[in-house]
């Protein structure tokens, strides 16, 4: 284990740093690091170990219980968030961006707002570099996934910081999306962190780690590409695990040697005490085993029974143009049964996400959906999820009986449990709530299943089980997905090209 930075060239340090989101989940524990000027590190953890939140210390956006975030003075941060708050998404491309400006300022990031005027050679000059081609007064809310991302980024290069913080910024982006960004970073100057759970991507600009880990509440630093670091800390899992069958042993070997003592009586007694105390001794020696993310339990999405015939019969769709932005409106002639999988292809902005939405509320032109089939929408954005709700009430509403213990057991093979069910769904962090997203669809038991880039924010570990679940699904289904590997997995009937 190296150290990243030091003081001399550091960008921001922790000094002691404390935090807690109440006494039943503390985040960070007197934690320490340091970030030099132009590094490209790494964030890593275990899913809900609080790497986001590590990002709003850094911004100010919240406060440390104890100790002290030092930014060198002048530097300025950005954020690419992995998702664009809902009050936001009616806002113009123009107003997008001044509005990113202005709350820099209020957080502290930035001194003042600068040349307003000149915003639109920005916007411009920002949106080239993330290849996105979009007129100012476009509406947020109009874009693809793919191009949100893009605009998440373009969002925080137009602050020009010096600090750029990225969250899951290859979400929604395709290959050549992908390809781009890593490009980029890899000729960019300045200091970026990054969180993701795409490895390649990660190994292909990345300097060095900051691992929080989810025992000791520390930050742990590490200097190498993503792949090299994974292996130090695998190894030094090994280590510690090694170290700590040995101690078990040695405790197992006093606490025998203590209970035969004990049972002699006398003197022997003292020598039994003694026994105890050494074995307490290694036992505080023993370090909390790092174990790997838990993985979901392997499941089964029940088809609806009862359908027949063709459940969906699309003869043609519309697409986007994603530089003119003008529509174009395609035939086809598909027909979907219980049991055929079709693929949807096309590049970010070509109208994937609108399709798949017209689809699954049967408003898209000269498409019907039989009657009676019941459709399991999984949306990229999650908006089919009412964050209002708990997730106990999430998941009771889509279930024909309202059985609490299948939908309690169905739950606990997603990770949900303990406090996480009766949390409301808009405090779920965007990994949480694709699990919710797949164990409604679990428990709806859908004739038809259209799903809108089901990877995202899903820790990797995860996805062979989702994989698996989507390959066996017995129904139909309408798949969106960026990531090749990941569709490989699945039985694929058909695909429907949009750009061709």
């Amino acid at each position: 284990m190296s150290k990243i930075g030091s003081k001399e060239d550091t960008v921001f340090r922790f000094e002691e740093v404390s935090f807690d989101f109440g006494h039943n989940k503390p985040i960070l524990d007197e934690a320490n690091c340091n970030v030099r000027r132009g590094s490209k590190i790494t964030i890593m953890g275990q899913n809900g170990a609080g790497k986001s939140t590590i990002f709003q210390l850094i911004t100010k956006e919240r406060k440390p219980s104890s100790g002290k975030i030092i930014i060198t003075n002048g530097m300025t941060i950005a954020t690419a968030h992995q998702v664009i708050p809902r009050n936001e998404m009616n806002l113009s491309v123009r107003e997008f961006f001044l509005k990113s400006f202005s709350d820099a300022v209020s957080l502290g990031l930035r001194k003042d707002i600068g040349k307003i005027y000149d915003i639109d050679p920005q916007i411009d000059a920002v949106l080239e570099v993330v290849n996105l081609h979009a007129p100012h007064d476009k509406i947020v809310k109009t874009f693809s996934g793919g191009q949100l991302a893009r605009l998440l980024l373009a969002e925080a290069l137009i602050q020009d910081p010096d600090i750029l913080l990225l969250d899951e910024p290859t979400n929604n982006l395709d290959k050549a999306g992908i390809e781009h960004l890593t490009a980029f970073l890899v000729a960019y100057k300045k200091t970026v962190i990054v969180i993701s759970h795409d490895a390649d991507f990660l190994n292909a600009f990345t300097d060095g780690v900051l691992y929080l880990n989810v025992f000791t509440k520390k930050l742990e630093q590490y200097v190498g590409d993503y792949f090299n670091v994974s292996e130090q800390i695998t190894a030094r899992v090994e280590k510690e695990n090694r170290k700590n069958a040995q101690l078990a042993k040695e405790i197992q070997a006093n606490k025998d040697k203590a209970n035969f003592f004990a049972n002699k009586g006398g003197q022997m007694r003292l020598v039994a005490r003694r026994m105890r105390d050494k074995a307490e001794e290694l036992e505080d020696e023993m370090v909390d085993i790092r174990r790997e993310d838990k993985v979901i339990r392997p499941f089964h999405i029940p088809n609806q029974p009862e359908i027949v015939g063709d459940l969906m019969k699309i003869f043609s769709f519309s697409t986007i143009n994603p530089k003119t932005h003008k529509k174009l409106k395609r035939k086809t002639n598909i027909a979907l049964r219980r049991n055929k999988h079709l693929l949807l292809k096309g590049p970010n902005g070509i109208g994937k996400t609108t399709l798949l939405e017209n689809l699954a509320i049967g408003s898209e032109e000269d498409t019907v959906i039989s009657e009676g089939v019941r459709v399991g929408y999984y949306r990229q954005d999650f908006s089919t999820l009412d964050f209002n709700q708990t997730v106990y009430d999430s998941l009771l509403s889509v279930m024909d009986k309202h059985i609490e213990e299948t939908m309690r057991s169905v739950a606990a093979g997603f990770l949900i449990t303990g406090d996480m069910i009766r949390t409301k769904i808009g405090d779920l962090s965007e990994g949480q709530k694709g699990l919710v997203a797949f164990a409604r669809l679990v428990l709806q038991k859908p004739g038809l299943l259209i799903l809108d880039e089901p990877t995202n924010h899903i820790n990797f570990r995860h996805l062979p089980v989702i994989a698996k679940a989507l390959d066996k699904y017995e129904g139909a289904m309408v798949l969106v997905s960026h990531v090749p590997d990941f569709v490989k997995q699945i039985r694929i009937d058909e695909v429907l090209d949009l750009e061709k």
